[in-house]
């Protein structure tokens, strides 16, 4: 059974750091692409970062560069999300996904996600 777990949320002031956990059990994250999603009340949900499964390859939606760093530890299972600077606009639930069939570059929505976790950004 695949199964996703995020950690690491909660509450910061803007220019805070945060770092996201995303443990996975019933496969290898280094398989599949992973990538880390947000959704805000009344927004679309958006694509933060994605970490290819084999080649390691990142990417970022352009309002995050510079600022995210997603990376994986094979050896614990778990892909992470360090954010720093972080900004009110950050404020958002926070998931992470998976899915044999997705891609970092494709247009796929992964079916594989956790529950999700509460960033908030605010002074």
């Amino acid at each position: 059974q695949v199964q996703l777990v995020e950690s690491g949320g909660g509450f910061v002031q803007p220019g805070g750091s945060l770092r996201l956990s995303c443990a996975a059990a019933g496969f290898s994250l280094d398989v599949y692409a992973t990538g880390w999603f947000r959704q805000a009340p009344g927004v679309e949900r958006e694509g933060v970062a994605c970490i290819e499964g084999a080649k390691n390859d990142t990417f970022y939606v352009d309002a995050v560069k510079g600022r995210f760093t997603i990376s994986r530890d094979n050896g614990r299972n778990t892909v992470y999300l360090q954010m720093d600077n972080l900004k009110p606009e950050d404020t958002a639930v926070y998931y992470c996904a998976t899915d044999p069939k997705y891609s970092c570059t494709g247009g796929y929505t992964p079916n594989y996600r956790g529950r999700g976790i509460q960033v908030a950004v605010s002074s």
